[in-house]
């Protein structure tokens, strides 16, 4: 049976949960709001089938091939209209839709009723609106990987969406590779907790005198790089304010509120099991100063076969350009790199339960984000002095 000695040493990706035949493992949330295993023992026949399916009882889960330097591109959506509605340039839906138009299944997070975020599936066009764009908070996979399988195992071909740590979970769950199977994965900075996430929906509402109807967290009316946060309420007011000075992007992007396991993350390198990585292309001004509008690029590395041949079908609908994948990571460090951990993230949950939300971000993360940060988000500049940006061949 499974157990968590080490909360690092938890992803939250349901694996267990979902391969269990007695269905004796739940996810439940811990006081930060992450989710862990919780183990019915009375009803486990200690099949050993959890422990398999952990990609990180089961690591390294490591790329192929962990010497072969991976293609990447620079490309964007020439469908101006879904790429300004991106939080880059567009290319998960071009992905999707051809996914679909194949008879496919889609599977990405989206928001519920209540804005959680979790992960869901689509078989119509109608429904991938509800996967385009960022969300910066835990995604619950749910009965994801199960519902995967299934579809799979009926031959149809499924895209499987999310962070690298959902797809090594899928992956160990499966068991096995299928041909009828692509993944997608994204350069993840870390996963905020649900609690914080639901806390300041509920902030926002109550400002606005209303409850959220829309809520985005890179819309592009200042730009790509200056992106902003948005709720639409029901009172048909607005919120929007640049992701610098939003509380909850500031609190994320000053990794106070990363789920554990974030900190030392086992899944944070170029090679991956997944045969597509999408990320913004920060930097993208100084590598391809031609694909660079400010209305969003996307940094694509091809690691699969299968990832080619997807992007080939799809060459017609994009502008893109063959790129160094380094050059890429250089201006992009959490593809490579687990963020440390915030000195005061102890203090903030400690006080999350007892402190009102805004009051909270404001008191410990009220410095101005870091130049660190800001080369990353906004102006896009190398990080300096970082080892591990070096070239394998």
């Amino acid at each position: 049976m499974i157990t968590i000695a080490n909360k690092e040493n938890c992803t939250g990706c349901y694996a267990c949960a979902n391969i269990c035949p007695k269905g004796c493992i739940s996810m439940e949330s811990d006081q930060e709001g992450f989710w862990y295993t919780e183990v019915d023992y009375s009803q486990c026949i200690e099949c050993g089938r959890c422990i398999k399916a952990c990609p990180i009882i089961q690591m390294p889960l490591q790329g192929p091939n962990e010497q072969k330097t991976p293609l990447a591109y620079a490309i964007y959506n020439k469908d101006e209209s879904v790429r300004l509605e991106s939080s880059s340039g567009g290319l998960f839906t071009l992905i999707a839709e051809e996914v679909i138009g194949a008879g496919g299944v889609v599977f990405g997070a989206r928001f519920d009723d209540e804005f959680n975020v979790v992960h869901d599936h689509a078989e119509s066009l109608d429904d991938l609106d509800l996967f385009r764009g960022s969300k910066y908070v835990q995604s619950s996979i749910g009965t994801s990987y199960e519902k995967a399988r299934e579809f799979l195992r009926e031959g149809r071909l499924v895209l499987f969406t999310g962070t690298p740590c959902q797809i090594g979970g899928l992956k160990y769950y499966l068991g096995r590779d299928y041909d009828n199977l692509l993944c997608q994965d994204i350069v993840c900075h870390g996963v905020p907790s649900p609690k914080v996430w639901q806390k300041y929906v509920t902030y926002r509402a109550k400002r606005a005198g209303a409850p959220a109807r829309r809520i985005s967290f890179r819309r592009k009316k200042e730009g790509w790089k200056k992106y902003s946060v948005s709720f639409f309420f029901e009172n048909n007011t607005e919120y929007v304010q640049i992701h610098s000075k939003d509380l909850y992007m500031q609190a994320f992007l000053k990794d106070i509120c990363l789920r554990p396991s974030c900190h030392a993350c086992h899944f944070k390198t170029i090679n991956r099991h997944s045969d597509l990585t999408l990320a913004d292309f920060w930097g993208i001004q100084n590598i391809a100063p031609e694909l660079d509008d400010d209305k969003g690029t996307s940094f694509v590395i091809v690691h699969s076969e299968k990832g080619h041949k997807l992007l080939e079908r799809i060459k017609d609908e994009v502008v893109a350009q063959e790129v160094d994948v380094w050059d890429g990571a250089k201006y992009n460090s959490a593809m490579v790199k687990s963020v440390a951990k915030h000195p005061k993230r102890e203090e903030f949950f400690a006080a999350l339960d007892h402190e009102d939300i805004d009051s909270l971000i404001t008191r410990l993360c009220r410095d101005k984000l870091t130049v660190r940060i800001r080369r990353k988000l906004i102006s896009g500049t190398r990080f300096s002095g970082v080892p591990w940006v070096r070239r394998t061949r």
